[in-house]
């Protein structure tokens, strides 16, 4: 009998933790899915079988956000990342500028690739505060006339997040990477022009994005733009262009599902601020052994970034959390520091686990 491998608590930044379920059925449907006879790994994307995979996928989607049929669902490759450049392809138009409101380095990294293409500027910024905190409102300095608002709704590296997102003028459209935040909460989708995310930190493993974007915008997508970055073709394919990343959205629908059964956004919000909440209480109450990054009001319910006096001390932390089964806790290499992904899929008992060992090495070593 094979020995059943031990299990660690996954805290990594992305590729993140998965729910044990999801994992659990992945493996029973490898070998043959449904009444197929063969893997999802092994089957055409043309087949009816995984029609019904990616239709579904999309449904459950458009059920837990409340999509409406004015906007299109894609499944795309190329990661977040190719977002950077599919915007403003697609929405900028010839002679037009787009906003960017900057609040870490991945809307910097969306910034710089925009600028690459075209006109692109920096509506508002907190990179002078090292990112504690994100941009008020009264700090954005909007173009009237913009093409689009770019912002990236939760900062992985930096542990902030948007409580609620900019309002850019009367017909700007407004563009969200919502990669390591999507669907952690309840969202007012009808706000946005579109939303990107890439899986593999909220949805599902690595390998493909979702777009949900209005489908009038994608009348500008122009013409003569390559067929793999149009926004347009992908809709009008419904994904199915070319062969797309069949495992990894297969295991997005089963994502969907898992959030479905346990009663949808609000409930897995709720279980999301439990979760923070106890974690950035062992923060604040160490009498500052763990200091938080990011400033109490703009925290992350995702992502929560703390030091500790030294980082002799913090390589011990991470060197003692990993012989602890707790995985994943260094910091970005960019920042340093630790860093606790809480992501939908970690379980509670998680961060039970981690609050313990925090308690005890500050024991040992206050």
């Amino acid at each position: 009998m094979t020995e059943k491998k031990t299990r660690v608590h996954n805290f990594g930044a992305g590729p993140a933790v998965l729910p044990e379920t999801v994992l659990e059925q992945a493996r029973d449907e490898l070998l043959a899915y449904g009444r197929t006879g063969m893997s999802v790994l092994e089957m055409s994307h043309r087949s009816a079988a995984f029609g019904e995979i990616i239709t579904g996928a999309e449904a459950d989607l458009r059920r837990l956000a409340g999509l409406s049929d004015d906007y299109a669902v894609m499944f795309i490759q190329g990661g977040a990342s190719m977002q950077f450049a599919m915007v403003p392809m697609n929405l900028r138009g010839e002679g037009r500028s787009a906003d960017y409101v900057l609040s870490g380095i991945w809307s910097k990294k969306a910034l710089k690739e925009a600028q690459t293409l075209g006109a692109a500027r920096v509506a508002g910024t907190t990179e002078g505060e090292r990112f504690v905190r994100v941009p008020g409102k009264a700090e954005i300095d909007f173009d009237q006339q913009a093409a689009y608002l770019h912002f990236t709704s939760n900062n992985t590296i930096y542990g902030t997040q948007w409580r609620s997102e900019p309002e850019p003028p009367a017909g700007v459209p407004l563009i969200c990477d919502a990669s390591s935040d999507i669907l952690s909460r309840p969202l007012d989708v009808a706000k946005y022009g579109l939303i990107y995310a890439g899986a593999q930190k909220n949805l599902g493993p690595a390998g493909v994005v979702v777009v949900v974007m209005r489908r009038d915008l994608l009348e500008r997508t122009p013409a003569k733009l390559p067929l793999m970055l149009s926004y347009k073709q992908m809709a009008e394919s419904r994904s199915l262009y070319n062969t797309p990343p069949t495992f990894a959205v297969y295991v997005i629908g089963l994502v969907l599902k898992w959030l479905l059964a346990l009663g949808g956004l609000a409930e897995i919000a709720r279980r999301n601020e439990e979760k923070a909440k106890r974690l950035y209480d062992a923060i604040d109450g160490s009498g500052g052994f763990y200091r938080g990054h990011a400033l109490p009001e703009h925290r992350s319910l995702m992502n929560v970034t703390f030091r500790i006096a030294s980082e002799d001390l913090e390589k011990e932390f991470v060197k003692n959390a990993e012989a602890a089964g707790l995985s994943g806790l260094k910091g970005h290499r960019s920042v340093g520091g630790l860093r606790a992904s809480i992501y939908n899929a970690l379980p509670p008992a998680a961060i039970d686990d981690l609050v313990a060992f925090m308690a005890d090495f500050q024991r040992r070593k206050g």
